[in-house]
């Protein structure tokens, strides 16, 4: 099964731009760049989406413009238009359980409590693969909504850069469908 569109996720407007909780835009950006895609508004799909060919797969992105919390608004509406199935969607997301400058795929799940995935999982169900962008944890729950709305140190987003890099080492892998060994490539992803 091939990735035929791959989500980031974040919040939008420029207060949240460089937050912890948009390194699945950041993801987004970097490849919408190093492959030539561009990303427009479609209000229709709530969100900047953008269509172009990934290692000879065509592949759509999308950053939804809906906040976290209502991320199924744009994700969901455009696999149905285009018949995507859950196989074939990879969604980028931070995620508070992982180090800053590691970096996980995976295939299925729960939310994790993830507010993003907690607002697309019950609309297309949990296949779809999800790329876990680590960012840390603030060491209590108390301070989580802080931690993922504020700026990471220079030396954790040079990290998280490094870890998206790696991904991008294996996205042919990736769009191919070839994701065991995509995963052990990117799950063994080391700061040097």
């Amino acid at each position: 099964m091939t990735i035929k569109l791959i989500v980031g996720l974040g919040n939008p407007g420029n207060e949240y731009k460089h937050t912890r909780h948009n390194a699945g835009f950041w993801f987004i950006d970097k490849i919408a760049e190093q492959f030539g895609i561009t990303l427009s508004h479609d209000k229709k799909f709530h969100g900047d989406v953008g269509r172009g060919t990934i290692f000879g797969q065509e592949v759509r992105l999308l950053k939804p413009d809906t906040f976290m919390n209502r991320s199924g608004l744009a994700v969901v509406p455009l696999a149905k238009f285009y018949n995507i199935q859950p196989s074939e969607i990879l969604i980028a997301h931070d995620e508070l359980d992982i180090p800053a400058g590691a970096i996980r795929l995976k295939t299925g799940g729960g939310h994790g409590g993830h507010n993003g995935l907690r607002d697309i999982v019950p609309h297309i169900g949990a296949d779809f693969h999800r790329l876990r962008i680590g960012i840390g944890h603030p060491g209590h729950a108390s301070k989580v909504s802080g931690w993922v709305l504020s700026k990471p140190s220079a030396d954790d987003a040079a990290s998280i850069d490094k870890a998206i890099d790696c991904v991008g080492e294996h996205l042919k892998l990736i769009m191919a469908g070839n994701l065991d060994r995509a995963r052990n490539g990117i799950n063994g992803f080391k700061l040097s």
